[in-house]
């Protein structure tokens, strides 16, 4: 009785400590994605993004790097949204981005999605840079 006991209690404490928690939790941590930066640097992207939970909600594409925003292209052109929400995330890659602007679906050129991660989840991190809007 005794040993089964040890067993349970040694599966729950399993279980319990491979339960991980996401890097950020919300915008406002996303400054610990540049203190952890080492963390992600030659790692795929999909390690990175995993780490995030706020939902990225747009993206925008330059040759070597994607800038993720945390507000709609409608919020930010209205000025709406959480001050914390404002947050851009830049994520510099090792190769150049194959992204076509005219092959994305019409009004939502900017919107980041599932298919994205897929195609662009095996790219290598170079670096990452976080500015704020607060700042």
């Amino acid at each position: 009785m005794k040993n089964l006991f040890k067993i349970i209690i040694l599966c729950l404490l399993f279980c319990y400590s491979s339960y991980a928690q996401q890097l950020v939790e919300n915008t406002k941590d996303m400054s610990l994605l540049k203190e952890n930066e080492f963390l992600f640097v030659n790692k795929p992207l999909k390690d990175l993004l995993k780490e995030i939970r706020p939902e990225i909600k747009t993206v925008f594409v330059i040759d070597r790097y994607f800038c993720f925003n945390f507000r709609t292209l409608d919020e930010f052109k209205k000025d709406e949204g959480s001050i914390d929400d404002s947050v851009m995330l830049f994520v510099y890659v090792k190769d150049f981005i194959e992204w076509k602007w005219e092959n994305r679906p019409k009004n939502t050129e900017t919107v980041w999605s599932k298919e994205d991660v897929e195609k662009y989840g095996g790219l290598q991190v170079a670096r990452i840079e976080i500015i704020n809007g607060k700042d």
